[in-house]
């Protein structure tokens, strides 16, 4: 029997998380689902995820290519028509999925919905700023400044994800500021303004916390979304807008590091869109 909704879970050498976030999906009231366990070349003991829930999940395991590409395998591989993912350090409410699977119900028309989240650092718990105040609808402005959507809130029909496109696998870090991007250009998006997840932060093997100067891959994001053509007339200001800002303050960072060239690519990259 076909499952309602598809749940996947990437991972990379995070067996002592991995456990307590299938709990947290296997705990769920809502019961029509798969859970797809993609392992990105874990060298701890991962693997042990099947032996330890047998019938309760599917593992698969493939080299190690990044999150983007353990998302899109899920994928590939999901039997559902709402997808779901969940960061395998991050933590489900037992009613997130239910929640979820009872709004989309009632919002056909809706395509991508996401929920509130509680932050924990460092074991301890922390409260957002305001800047990261989540807005339901036409995001697509305010995502650009900065992008609430956590993956691990969102349930989106797959049906949207073959027209957008999945990950990136190009980007290592902020992938998901891309897709939702890419989404949020063509479609509203839906907050549910419940805390749904649990998200663990601070742990040193992030990735947010491997890479420098993550706005290189954010201004990476915009490019393509100027390059695809696809954006109204407006959605082009406000991408522009956003672009030259991160470039102007990598431009500066870049000199003061003393990488002139890096600078000055960063200095003239939205002169390639002016007058477009």
């Amino acid at each position: 029997m076909v499952p309602r909704v598809s749940v996947i879970i990437p991972t990379y050498n995070r067996y002592h998380f991995l456990i307590e976030a299938v709990e947290s999906v296997l705990n769920q009231s809502y019961r029509d689902f798969e859970l797809i366990v993609v392992d990105d070349g874990s060298e701890d003991d991962t693997a042990g995820i099947a032996r330890r829930y047998p019938d309760r999940l599917r593992y698969f395991y493939q080299k190690n290519k990044g999150a983007s590409a353990a998302r899109n395998r899920g994928i590939r591989l999901s039997r559902a028509e709402l997808i779901t993912f969940l960061d395998s350090d991050d933590l489900w409410d037992k009613e997130k999925l239910r929640c979820q699977v009872d709004f989309m119900e009632s919002n056909p028309e809706t395509r991508i919905c996401y929920t509130n989240e509680i932050w924990i650092r460092r074991g301890v718990r922390v409260n957002p700023g305001k800047k990261h105040r989540k807005d339901s609808g036409w995001v697509f402005a305010r995502a650009l400044e900065l992008c609430t959507i956590s993956p691990s809130s969102v349930m989106i029909r797959k049906e949207l994800l073959r027209e957008v496109g999945d990950f990136d696998e190009e980007l290592p870090v902020c992938e998901d500021y891309d897709l939702w991007l890419r989404i949020a250009s063509t479609t509203p998006v839906c907050l549910i303004d419940k805390p749904l997840i649990i998200k663990r932060g601070g742990h040193p093997d992030q990735l947010s916390e491997k890479y420098w100067g993550r706005d290189r891959f954010r201004v990476r994001a915009l490019e393509k979304l100027l390059d695809d053509g696809k954006l109204t007339a407006e959605q082009k200001e406000q991408t522009l807008r956003v672009l030259r800002k991160k470039c102007e303050i990598l431009a500066r960072g870049c000199y003061r590091r003393g990488k002139k060239e890096e600078g000055e690519r960063f200095a003239e990259l939205p002169l390639k869109y002016e007058g477009d």
